[in-house]
């Protein structure tokens, strides 16, 4: 090999070694991020949950007593329960309401630019200032729909101290604050669908239910998966909203996991017992993310 091939070889080779580090260099500030505030709390929960820590004290390794504990707490799986109650009725709501608005404002009629912004709007907005609007709504005292209803003669309704009402204030404020957002996603998803199939269906004289269900309701499915799970998750982790709007009352009605997770690590100052309902809590939310991925493959094949 000649001295000038050498020489072209090696230069190459530092190019093809730059094009190798170059993507790592753009996305290591990423990681940076991601590994500080996700990955080092993650383990460093991971590892209180085998102690017993206050916060204040030296914590002491104790295995898996805080696992064993959580097992006897029925207080943690009530309100396991009452989070996948909430899950249950809030998914298919936010799922209609989203997907009902995206068909509407997916077609060309006037303002839909502004429609879009209106309904994606509350996205927005922090859950603490979403829960204190609709208390501010929805409040026993000084709330406009109790005043509204003395205005017409009607009694005041306790809407934040009835069970009933509560936990429906907890979900009207919910789906207003998710839906826009979940809006966005399906009209990316109607989008996508190419119009071809709606002019063969239309020579076909099919009617907009049939086409709905038949060419847009099918092609929606990866999209659809994405959604729920999306929500299920979001579900799982609610909390600022609900301590906002109800402080998880009356009694522990409004009370679901987080809170119960915040109750025992800050105001009872368990952090290792916390901590491991944290990883449970993980568990399950890592068991959804899993299902919606083998879902999404299986939908994709």
């Amino acid at each position: 090999m000649s001295e000038g091939q050498r020489l072209n070889k090696n230069t190459l080779a530092k190019q093809n070694r730059k094009l190798v580090i170059a993507p790592y260099l753009f996305i290591l500030p990423n990681l940076l991020i991601f590994g500080t505030f996700i990955v080092f709390p993650s383990l460093l929960g991971l590892y209180y949950s085998f102690h017993v820590y206050d916060g204040l004290n030296p914590m002491k390794f104790n295995g898996l007593d805080n696992y064993i504990k959580i097992i006897g707490d029925r207080e943690f799986w009530s309100t396991i329960g009452r989070t996948g109650i909430y899950a249950a009725i809030v998914v298919p709501l936010i799922y209609a309401a989203a997907l009902g608005i995206a068909l509407l404002l997916a077609r060309e009629i006037r303002m839909r630019g502004f429609f879009r912004a209106v309904f994606y709007w509350p996205t927005m907005i922090s859950y603490i200032i979403v829960g204190l609007t609709w208390k501010w709504i929805f409040g026993d005292s000084f709330g406009i729909l109790n005043h509204l209803l003395t205005v017409v003669g009607v009694e005041p309704v306790g809407f934040l101290t009835s069970s009933f009402w509560a936990n429906t204030a907890v979900i009207i404020a919910t789906v207003w604050s998710r839906a826009g957002f979940f809006m966005v996603i399906f009209i990316a998803g109607l989008q996508a669908i190419p119009t071809d199939y709606y002019e063969a269906a239309r020579l076909d004289g099919a009617t907009g239910i049939k086409v709905f269900r038949y060419i847009t309701l099918p092609l929606l499915k990866p999209t659809s998966l994405l959604v729920v799970m999306l929500t299920l998750i979001d579900a799982f982790k609610a909390f600022p909203l609900m301590f906002a709007l109800t402080g998880g009352g009356p009694g522990k009605d409004t009370t679901y996991i987080v809170q119960y997770i915040y109750e025992i690590g800050f105001n009872r100052q368990e952090l290792g017992l916390a901590s491991a309902m944290s990883v449970i809590l993980f568990i399950l939310i890592g068991g959804f993310s899993a299902l919606q991925f083998r879902l999404s493959k299986g939908g994709a094949t």
